[in-house]
């Protein structure tokens, strides 16, 4: 396998970068899909731990459920890696100093928390529907301010967790809160991420901003997706959702269990990975207390 001189975001898990032509690319978007239990979000936080060695800063997570149901990021962080991760609040009274230098700002965001009722339009009735509307200007803007406040921070890895299936992006109440953030905050040049941030407060905040610069290209997004199949088989030979989110990625990761001899297991694929070289092997592995553990091939 040819390997490329661009600075690739890895895992720390050589034998998953190396499927990878050395991890991700940076400025683009990768999507892990699996049932429940497959690993994504093990997978997602040793990625996001990886940036201390890679960056200098972790990455950071937005966990998008909405039914009470947290995806226990803080628990795989403190006993894989010893991360204390710690959960961002009231964020809508700091958007005027998101970039003071002395104001901590925790690597954890729930904007969904403790709604508990299903994101999709099919799932809810109309007036759950309504209601979801018309909360999402506040949500929408404070989860800008977290993502805009991070980037300015030199974080340049965020993860997407607990996004749901859904037919179309506009009967998701989560996919529509991801793609407003990618495409206004995340993708956008850092004064104008900036813009849309703190509005009419941006010119009082102009050299602040200018002070805290940052290259949009070199941020990787990566959304950790629950599909509906189990088998990793099915996941392979079959369209893992429709829409933008799988057709735009540049990188898709499938991981699912396996039968063997009579047994289940557990193994991933690498079943896109836009403009790089990668592996086609079925990578198998276990989850211990340290995470994904690779078997022999």
């Amino acid at each position: 396998m040819s390997h490329t001189t661009e600075k690739r975001l890895s895992f720390g898990l050589p034998w998953l970068d190396d499927a990878l032509g050395g991890g991700l690319r940076p400025g683009t978007l990768t999507v892990i899909a699996g049932a429940t239990g497959a690993g994504k979000t093990q997978l997602g936080l040793r990625w996001a731990n990886e940036g201390a060695d890679q960056e200098g800063r972790r990455g950071v997570f937005f966990d998008l459920t909405s039914r009470g149901d947290p995806q226990h990021q803080e628990d795989y962080a403190s006993r894989q890696f010893n991360w204390s991760i710690e959960e961002a609040t009231e964020l809508s009274a700091r958007v005027g100093s998101i970039l003071a230098a002395d104001l901590p700002l925790p690597e954890l965001y729930r904007p969904f928390a403790h709604i508990g009722r299903r994101a999709t339009r099919p799932d809810v009735d109309p007036e759950a529907w309504h209601s979801w509307k018309t909360d999402m200007g506040r949500v929408l803007r404070e989860g800008a301010t977290f993502a805009y406040g991070q980037l300015a921070r030199g974080v340049r890895r965020l993860v997407f967790d607990g996004v749901e299936p859904a037919e179309r992006a506009s009967d998701s109440i989560q996919l529509d809160y991801f793609e407003y953030l990618y495409e206004k905050v995340i993708r956008q040049d850092f004064d104008w991420a900036a813009r849309e941030v703190l509005r009419e407060r941006y010119r009082a905040h102009e050299a602040e901003v200018l002070a805290r610069p940052y290259n949009s290209t070199s941020i990787g997004g990566l959304v950790l997706y629950t599909a509906p199949q189990v088998l990793l088989d099915d996941l392979i030979a079959e369209p893992i959702g429709k829409g933008d989110l799988f057709a735009t990625a540049n990188t898709v990761i499938v991981m699912g269990r396996t039968r063997n001899a009579g047994s289940l297991g557990r193994a991933l694929c690498v079943i896109k990975h836009r403009g790089s070289a990668c592996d086609d092997r079925v990578l198998t592995y276990n989850i211990g207390a340290e995470g994904l553990i690779p078997l022999p091939a």
